[in-house]
């Protein structure tokens, strides 16, 4: 049997207390949350126990083990066995919580009463969820909350409750979050097809280049919202990953290029600024301008042509030296082929003039 005397608790609670106070206080960050869903994802083994106890129609409250745990533990039996999904969902069947070890590759206990401090607030209302936020704020670490009667998982960790949703509830909302995502490719393949054929005409547009970065960085911030999506499909995500890596083929790159294009002040400033802005401050295009550093109303005479030079043969370098020497996109896109020839090696010349016309051709 797992007892643990009087004493054994009193000396450890000054400890427990002070770890308690600080796990109250601090903030769980993006990699640690991320980091929990792994551990809980489809395709691994204690997410398939914790949903065959719901299958089941079970309860359970399990706990990873660390330091502060022990002084926790009262009654219950030693397990000390190798984790399978089959053992925790029988397990489970007992009233008491379940103990796994640090990497989770073990069963250490079951059957035990956890006793962590009542004078820590929670808004639960259940015993076995209040037991669990305590615990995980007591610990600092992962406590697993199943609910019998609404055959919900909740996970907690220091300060932080997490509804784990079922795979078709997260395919549910990621379906219209994809429909989201193809209408902005759409709308910025349309946005820079107009562009192209401006920069063509030399009619520079800072509107239609704005509108360009704004349905790319939109892009960029829906895919950040999937992030924690894709980790919580595990195996599942598959198919969605596929898709999702075809509609942003590319977008990050012409985004960045137009960036490089149409910015007054430089690349890497612009991108920190532009990456501030919250989906809904791009919504607003002065907002894109201000990251440009550029006013609407004073309008642009030319543009370097990155963008378009970039669809060529040649690399960064050989670009760099084409628009040292011409200046802008007009003047290379009008330029005598025989300039090339004078810039670039003759092989690189000849493949750059034929690709350079089938961009004018486009």
């Amino acid at each position: 049997m797992l007892s643990k005397s009087m004493n054994n608790k009193k000396e450890m609670q000054t400890t427990i207390v002070e770890v308690k106070n600080n796990h109250q206080l601090e903030e769980v960050s993006k990699e640690e949350f991320l980091g929990i869903l792994r551990l809980v994802a489809p395709g691994t083994n204690l997410r398939s126990g914790l949903n065959g106890i719901v299958d089941a129609k079970k309860g359970a409250l399990i706990v990873v083990d660390n330091e502060f745990v022990g002084p926790l533990l009262d009654g219950g039996f030693k397990v000390n066995c190798r984790f399978t999904s089959q053992r925790i969902i029988e397990l489970a069947k007992m009233d008491g919580a379940i103990v796994l070890s640090k990497d989770m590759k073990r069963i250490l206990f079951a059957n035990t009463s956890l006793a962590p401090d009542s004078r820590i607030p929670t808004k639960e209302t259940g015993t076995r969820h209040k037991a669990a936020e305590r615990t995980a704020k007591m610990t600092g670490n992962l406590t697993i909350a199943i609910s019998e009667r609404k055959n919900e998982i909740n996970l907690y960790y220091k300060n932080m409750k997490y509804h784990l949703r079922t795979t078709q509830e997260i395919l549910r909302s990621s379906s219209e979050t994809l429909q989201i995502l193809e209408k902005q490719r759409e709308l910025f393949d349309q946005n820079l097809s107009t562009l192209h054929q401006m920069e063509l005409k030399n009619k520079i547009s800072l509107r239609h280049a704005s509108k360009v970065i704004q349905k790319g960085m939109a892009m960029g911030k829906i895919l950040e919202s999937q992030e924690k999506t894709l980790i919580e499909l595990g195996n599942e995500a598959v198919a969605l990953k596929l898709r999702i890596k075809e509609l942003i083929k590319d977008v990050e790159k012409e985004t960045e290029l137009v960036i490089k294009d149409y910015s007054r002040l430089n690349l890497k400033k612009s991108k920190d600024l532009l990456s501030t802005l919250s989906y809904e401050d791009l919504i607003d295009l002065d907002n894109i301008l201000i990251a440009l550093g550029q006013r609407e109303n004073k309008g642009m005479d030319s543009i370097q042509g990155w963008r378009m030079l970039s669809k060529t043969n040649i690399s960064e370098k050989e670009i760099a030296s084409i628009l040292n020497k011409m200046e802008n996109l007009n003047k290379v896109i009008n330029a005598n082929p025989n300039v090339f020839r004078n810039i670039l090696d003759k092989e690189t010349a000849e493949q750059f003039i034929s690709e350079l016309q089938k961009i004018k051709d486009f």
